[in-house]
Formats: structure tokens, C-alpha cells, sequence
């Protein structure tokens, strides 16, 4: 092109859909059925096999027939009006206990139950561990948090309100500086007294997000928000069968409206004009949508977009050329899977383990010990007892095991350990990282327990110890989220700031990029993040609206 010359504009596609779904993750299945039931012809596309995203149920043990939720495990932001609207039959099991956290090092075993159903228990749980006065204010802090999610939970299936609204909507100026101004460190840290029930709470503000506790950027404040938030309670629900039911029926709600689901489908460009190419068993094919609606991760929609116009403002709602790009997202946690004979005995025998191990159980996550593996991990440094907390998917929802092995007393346990980066991990030390992190875990879990964990694994088929961890760079590598993080990225607010611009459909939505026709449909989306389908149902009602 010579200095004259005038660039040219390549001619208008003619759509062949009216919506192109790039991801079959729950996000996308959602936008999937939410506009088939609309009359839109829909076309999804997925990478793998099979739908479901990180939100599958597997036999991640050979010749083991026990499902388990492999990466995602919970269910609190999935909102019962998409539920309703989309006919899904999911059943979501309430979990009776509440956490359970050991004193770290005391030989006793003497440690904190939380009893959703029994406030004298707890409040006496709290006195055996010293805390006795933290008792009421634990309860106060969470009927506090309780109360915000009563105002904001309803409008996260509604267009954005603006900062100033949000602000109008939960009415109480000092709760709104201690979550949404300040770092949750100090409202923690000015309400509770005692290290160990800081750090019950500090958790809900750092699970999937490095960070401290009192960072100024208010990361972590972002992750508490939506811990707490879900069903305008906050409470996490057992999804029963599995995770796999969950997308199991959004993929069914979205072929039954008539969606056309591919799999095995690898797009490997998007083009601002709708255009979608993507390679199916060696062959490339075409697709051009109206809108092209993105379940993937900001990064890779960068990578996606051709002709080198990489999107740099997914995330920021803005439709300017001058915002950086975003820095590499970077997810912290590992997680590893394992299926025991048996729940392991605890120090303190007059807890019954399927209490201790009924709820959440917190180990290693003092408040001290959190913020000391965050300032350890950033310099490089791998505690020897990682802090981590344990699920047992199987006390609330034997399904998810063959008859036998239930009978059995088999029990899975998915361990979720905190501050663990991925800027420790390549390619090439991923094994030995990997062995390292699952090492640590265990010695962790050991460090709390009356016998070691390791003698109450199970076997596979080939004899190996029914054990899997998965590191961040196995998650990215599995599932394409860059960084392994379990957010795509950063959380954002569920609002706007009061000077963006909410003049289009997908701005009021949440799911506007720099291109008109191209909308954030994933946890990348303004209110994305977990398993909640609000980045598929936001950019749906977009489409829908415009």
C-alpha cells in the first residue's frame, strides 16, 4: 500500500447462522439454549469430544466406576431462573455442615465444626477452640454479607446497573466501603478476633485468586463478593449425579430447541465480520454468524481474532483502541482427586468424620498461614503444608459411585490447594512440579489427620493408587484456559462504573467487545466466573435485545 492508497474493506458475509457459539462449556451451552428456544438458528462449536467444559463428571481412574466432578465441583451462582426458564432437571443437595477446620499442630485434634442446623453446637465448636467470643460475630459477619447478597443477587440476571446504583441498591455506606472500597482484610481483621476463624473466612476471598488479603487492587474483595453472593445466600449446593448433569442438561435443553451442537470442532480464527473457520477431522470449514458469541477466555479470543485484530478489551467493556493489553492471566490454585476406602479417622474421636468431612474442610488456612504462603509463593517458595480445603462429593451424593463401591464405604475427596501459581510451572517442569504440589498436599492433609491418607487409597485397574492432581498448566493444556485460571481472568464487579458507556445491548449486558457482532458469552463476560451460566444467559438476552 503506498502512501496514497486507500485500504480496502472486504465485502459482507452472508450469515449461514444467526449465532455462531465458539465453546461448549456451560456458558455457552446456556446462550445455546436460551436462543434456540428463541427461534435463532444456532450453531456451537467445541474443541473436544464432548460439551461440558470444565464442568464434567469423569472416571478419572481406570476400571473405577466412581464419576467425579474433575475440575469444577460446586454450584452457588447457577441463578433458579435459568433453571426455570430452561426446564433443566438438576437436583442441588444442601450440605448440612458447614466447614470444619483443625487448630494446626495441636496433637489433640481440637478444631472448629460449623453446623448449618445446630447454633449451640457451633457456638460450643468455637469456645473448645479459644474463640468463644468470635461465636456471634462470625454469625454477624456472615448475616452482614448475607444481607448484601439479598440486594445484589436478584440484578446478576438483569442489565448492569452503574456503580452509584449498586451503591443506592444495598443502602448501607459503611458495608459498602469495607467490600467495595476497601481491602477484605481489614473488615475481617476489625470484626474477628481469632487466626484460625480469620482465615475460615479469608478463604471465600481467595479461592482461584492470588492474592493477599489485603491487596489494594481488591482482587481479592472480587472473589469474596461472589462466594457469597449465590442464591442470595451463599451458600454452595452438591450438584446430585455430578457435575456432568448440570452441562448434561443445558446440552439437552439447547439440542431440543434445536441448536446444532459440533464437537470436535477446533476454531482456529474469528474475524470481526462474523466469520468463523475452524478444523473438524482434518478439514477446515466455515461458518459466518450474525453474532459471534465467545466461551472461551479473553486471551484466546485475542488469539482468535484475524488479520491481527487482537481484541485487547474484553474485559473492560470499552470500545476504545488505547487500553493495554491485559496482563497474562494466571491461575493459583492445584487440585487433586482421590478415591479412599474409607473417610480417614481424625485426631479428636469424638468428631464423627462425616462430619469433619460433610462441609468444607480447612486445612493449613489460619489467616497467618494464608497470607505467609501468598508472600512465600511470590517469591518462588512452596510451603511444606500447602493450605487447602477438602470436598467429599460422595457423603452428600453416593450417586456418583457404583452401588458396590458405595456399599463399600468408599468415599471421593477433591482437594482445592490455595496460592499455588502457575509462574512456577512450564512445560517442562510440569511433572516434577506436579509430584512436588501432590507431595505437599498430601503431607498437609497428613499434618491434620490420625492416619496417613495414603494407606486408605484406593487402586485402579492396573494397580496404581487412585490419585490425579492437576496443576494450572494441566488445566490450560486440558481445557485452553490460559494460565490454568478458573475464571479466565480477573473477577470483575457486577456492575458498571458509573462513566462507561451502556449504550448498545452488549454493553448493558456485560458482554461487549471491541467488535459489534463478537460477545463475551464465558466467564471472561462481566459477572463471569464459576459455574453460574450468567456469561451465556447475559449474552443471549444481548442478542435477544438487539
Amino acid at each position: 500500500m503506498t502512501a496514497t492508497s486507500s485500504p480496502t474493506t472486504a465485502p459482507e458475509q452472508a450469515p449461514t447462522h444467526d449465532v455462531v457459539i465458539v465453546g461448549g462449556g456451560h456458558n455457552g451451552l446456556t446462550a445455546a439454549a436460551y436462543l434456540a428456544r428463541a427461534g435463532k438458528s444456532i450453531i456451537l462449536l467445541e474443541r473436544l469430544e464432548a460439551v461440558g467444559g470444565a464442568a464434567v463428571s469423569a472416571q478419572a481412574f481406570s476400571g473405577v466406576d466412581a464419576w467425579l466432578s474433575r475440575y469444577s465441583y460446586l454450584v452457588s451462582l447457577l441463578p433458579q431462573r435459568i433453571i426455570d426458564d430452561l426446564g433443566l432437571r438438576i437436583r442441588l443437595a444442601r450440605r448440612r455442615y458447614s466447614s470444619y477446620t483443625p487448630v494446626p499442630g495441636d496433637e489433640s485434634g481440637a478444631a472448629l465444626l460449623i453446623d448449618n442446623t445446630d447454633a449451640d453446637a457451633t457456638a460450643a465448636s468455637f469456645a473448645h477452640i479459644g474463640a468463644a467470643d468470635d461465636a456471634a460475630a462470625f454469625s454477624e459477619f456472615y448475616e452482614t454479607t448475607g444481607a448484601l447478597a439479598q440486594s445484589l443477587w436478584p440484578t446478576v440476571t438483569e442489565p448492569l446497573l452503574t456503580r452509584s446504583e449498586a451503591k443506592a441498591l444495598v443502602g448501607d455506606d459503611e458495608l459498602w466501603q469495607s467490600i467495595f472500597e476497601r481491602p477484605i482484610g481489614e473488615l475481617i481483621e476489625s470484626r474477628i478476633s481469632n487466626d484460625l476463624v480469620r482465615g475460615v473466612v479469608a478463604t471465600d476471598a481467595l479461592i482461584g485468586t492470588f492474592a493477599s488479603v489485603s491487596d489494594p487492587s481488591l482482587a481479592q474483595n472480587r472473589c469474596f463478593l461472589y462466594h457469597v453472593i449465590g442464591q442470595g445466600t451463599g451458600q454452595w449446593d452438591v450438584p446430585v449425579g455430578g457435575m456432568g448433569t448440570v452441562t448434561g442438561e443445558l446440552a439437552r435443553a439447547a439440542r431440543e430447541a434445536g441448536a446444532r451442537i459440533v464437537t470436535d470442532a477446533e476454531v482456529t480464527s474469528i474475524s470481526p465480520d462474523g466469520a468463523v473457520r475452524y478444523d473438524r477431522h482434518g478439514h477446515e470449514r466455515r461458518v459466518v454468524g450474525r453474532h459471534v458469541l465467545v466461551n472461551v477466555a479473553p486471551d484466546v479470543l485475542d488469539a482468535l481474532l484475524s488479520e491481527g485484530e487482537a481484541d485487547t478489551e474484553t474485559k473492560t467493556d470499552t470500545d476504545t483502541d488505547t487500553t493495554p493489553p491485559r496482563p497474562r492471566a494466571e491461575g493459583a490454585q492445584v487440585k487433586v482427586n482421590l478415591l479412599l476406602s474409607r473417610l480417614p479417622r481424625l485426631r479428636d474421636e469424638a468428631v464423627d468424620p462425616a462430619a469433619a468431612f460433610g462441609g468444607t474442610f480447612h486445612i493449613n488456612e489460619t489467616y497467618t498461614q494464608l497470607e505467609e504462603a501468598f508472600a512465600g509463593a511470590v517469591r518462588g517458595v512452596m510451603p511444606d503444608l500447602i493450605p487447602c480445603e477438602i470436598y467429599c462429593h460422595s457423603l452428600t451424593d453416593p450417586s456418583i459411585l457404583d452401588p458396590e463401591l458405595a456399599a463399600s464405604g468408599a468415599q471421593t475427596i477433591t482437594v482445592f490447594g490455595l496460592h499455588t501459581p502457575d509462574r512456577w510451572l512450564t512445560d517442562d517442569n510440569n511433572d516434577a512440579t506436579r509430584q512436588r504440589l501432590q507431595d505437599a498436599v498430601v503431607a498437609s492433609l497428613n499434618s491434620v489427620l490420625a492416619e496417613p491418607i495414603e494407606t486408605l487409597l484406593r487402586t485402579d485397574a492396573d494397580g496404581n493408587p487412585c490419585i490425579e492432581t492437576k496443576t494450572t498448566r494441566d488445566i490450560e493444556h486440558a481445557l485452553n484456559i490460559p494460565g490454568g485460571n478458573i475464571f479466565h481472568g480477573p473477577l470483575s464487579w457486577p456492575f458498571a462504573e458509573d462513566d462507561d458507556p451502556l449504550d448498545t445491548p452488549a454493553r448493558r449486558w456485560g458482554v461487549a467487545t471491541r467488535h459489534p457482532r463478537i460477545l463475551m458469552c464465558g466467564s471472561g463476560a462481566r459477572r463471569g466466573g464459576a459455574v453460574s451460566g450468567l456469561g451465556g444467559h447475559n449474552a443471549a438476552m444481548a442478542v435477544l435485545e438487539g
